[in-house]
């Protein structure tokens, strides 16, 4: 009798100390999708979602017909916010697939009021490195913002986990796995420093608004977009470029 009272005790204890674990470690975390609710998520500049986005399966999805990228007339109408809460410094960890041929993106600092997201928000990119040209001519586009070195390939900066067209990603640490498959993207932002991990390993750091920054940023894409990343706190964000798209497990902590 005593020893079943002492294992009793020893066992509540252990299941006492699990649960202080679980709930030391959520610390601080905001879930932004739990797998069964869309709440707080909208159309930028809009009140409700775009079409084809929804759950299934317990996971965040758009559900399209695949666009080529010759056809495609962006203009933002179905990306989505999380517009409960804007955020400046913050952690953001998301688990993200995409089909062959996919391509999306995280937007953070989101001001809403201009005809598209990428006016104005840092993009960390999602893309199917391996085979997006296989379904893709982009070609044309590349040479339209003066990638004159085998323009029809995807270039550094258009590539998963890049801080787009900004900054490229450390090839050397990064770890991509194939469309279809998930992958785990975590973001962290201060002043001081931008952090993009992929798959557990950090890939692209940079210090916001530095010299170094505001070079790229004039002397590149976003030279004619006098608003980009000036922004020090915004919505978060996700892109609708043509493909359909899984996301699970958002969650971010602020800073």
């Amino acid at each position: 009798m005593v020893r079943v009272i002492i294992i009793s005790i020893f066992s509540l204890f252990m299941l006492s100390g699990c649960k202080s674990s679980r709930s030391h470690a959520d610390k601080g975390w905001i879930t932004l999708f739990d797998g069964s609710s869309l709440a707080g998520w909208r159309a930028y500049n809009g009140k409700g979602l775009p079409p084809g986005w929804g759950i299934v399966n317990g996971e965040m999805t758009f559900s399209t017909k695949m666009i080529l990228e010759k056809d495609y007339d962006y203009k933002g109408s179905r990306d989505i916010i999380y517009g409960a809460r804007e955020f400046d410094n913050f952690e953001l960890m998301v688990e993200w697939k995409i089909p062959p041929g996919g391509n999306s993106g995280i937007f953070y600092h989101i001001v809403e009021g201009y005809r598209g997201i990428p006016e104005v928000s840092p993009e960390y990119q999602l893309i199917d490195d391996e085979h997006y040209t296989d379904f893709h001519d982009i070609t044309a586009y590349n040479k339209s913002i003066g990638v004159t070195v085998n323009p029809h390939l995807l270039q550094p900066l258009q590539s998963t986990g890049a801080d787009y067209a900004m900054y490229a990603p450390d090839i050397k640490q990064k770890v991509l796995h194939p469309a279809g498959e998930w992958n785990t993207t975590r973001i962290i932002f201060t002043e001081k420093e931008v952090q993009h991990w992929l798959n557990g390993k950090l890939i692209v750091r940079f210090e916001p608004w530095s010299a170094d920054w505001q070079n790229k940023k004039t002397s590149g894409k976003w030279n004619l977009a006098p608003d980009y990343g000036k922004f020090k706190k915004g919505y978060i964000g996700f892109q609708d470029h043509g493909s359909s798209l899984w996301f699970r497990n958002i969650k971010i902590k602020p800073l």
